[in-house]
């Protein structure tokens, strides 16, 4: 165990999340583009890996030599997606727009964004490699 000064604060936190990639330049492009949106800082950064970080926890992308297979299955056993906050609805729906750009797919198009049901506004994208994230809006504006 690893102890801290903020022990009770930090308990059941989630620390650290690993996703292993096929290609760590495009994982970068993608996944970092969107841990920086979110208010993210870069943290670690060596030949194989990056990470990002918020507050105590952080995510890392690695193209670790282990790795079998080329595209990541959230259809399988394992990690479906990460879902992050977001703000509002207005932001949910910026990153979704510029999520474009940065190598990221619109899932559920004809549900959007009221793909996780009638009263849950969220955007759920799809990176080339098979990785999902769903972007939760925290409030939604009037009209929404």
């Amino acid at each position: 165990m690893n102890p801290s000064a903020d022990g009770p604060a930090l308990h059941g936190l989630l620390h650290h999340v690993e996703l292993w990639v096929p290609d760590l330049d495009r994982a970068a492009a993608s996944l970092g583009w969107l841990l920086e949106s979110l208010g993210y800082e870069p943290f670690q950064d060596w030949d194989a890996g990056r990470s990002w970080r918020l507050g105590p926890s952080y995510v890392v992308v690695e193209r670790s030599p282990a790795l079998t297979g080329e595209r990541h299955d959230r259809c399988a056993p394992g990690l479906n997606h990460l879902a992050f906050h977001v703000r509002d609805d207005v932001e949910v729906e910026r990153l979704a727009a510029e999520g474009a750009d940065h190598g990221w797919t619109l899932l559920f198009a004809d549900r959007h964004p009221f793909a996780g049901g009638a009263h849950h506004f969220a955007a759920y994208l799809e990176n080339q490699d098979g990785f999902e994230v769903e972007l939760v809006a925290g409030s939604v504006t009037a009209g929404a």
